[in-house]
């Protein structure tokens, strides 16, 4: 398979959120997340990223979707572009306040670097944290 067959498949994965379990067949060992967004400071592994994404999309906003609006991969610097609007709702047990019943629509970016062996290395998250947890009803 393809490196970005392979990055395209982690993402629905990612995205679905089928967790770390969904994803690690996509995923070097020990592949990096980089992420300049202040819910994932302390989120440093790809693993430990599915698992957070897991965690969100299935309690603290059950039925959150997303609509891929561009991907594109570079063969020469084997990287992968996602470009996505993330759609959700606060209404589970989750998150830092009790269920606000406030949606976002938020645009995000995934720049996945992909090894030689076809699969990912490390993934860069660009989001606006910020903004969409003020969207939630989660920071004034």
């Amino acid at each position: 398979m393809s490196a970005f067959e392979n990055a395209k498949k982690f993402f629905q994965a990612c995205e679905a959120p089928l967790g770390w379990e969904g994803c690690k067949d996509y995923v070097e060992d020990g592949a990096a997340l980089v992420a300049q967004s202040e819910p994932l400071v302390d989120i440093t592994t790809v693993q430990a990223y599915c698992d957070w994404m897991h965690g969100f999309g299935t309690v603290t906003a059950a039925g959150a979707t997303y609509t891929l609006n561009a991907s594109c991969y570079d063969e020469s610097t084997h990287t992968a572009l996602f470009f996505a609007t993330y759609h959700a709702t606060h209404v589970g047990k989750g998150g830092p306040v009790p269920p606000t019943n406030k949606s976002v629509d938020s645009h995000y970016v995934y720049s996945i670097k992909m090894s030689a062996n076809d699969k990912i290395a490390e993934v860069t998250k660009i989001w606006n944290a910020p903004w969409a947890l003020r969207a939630l009803g989660w920071i004034d």
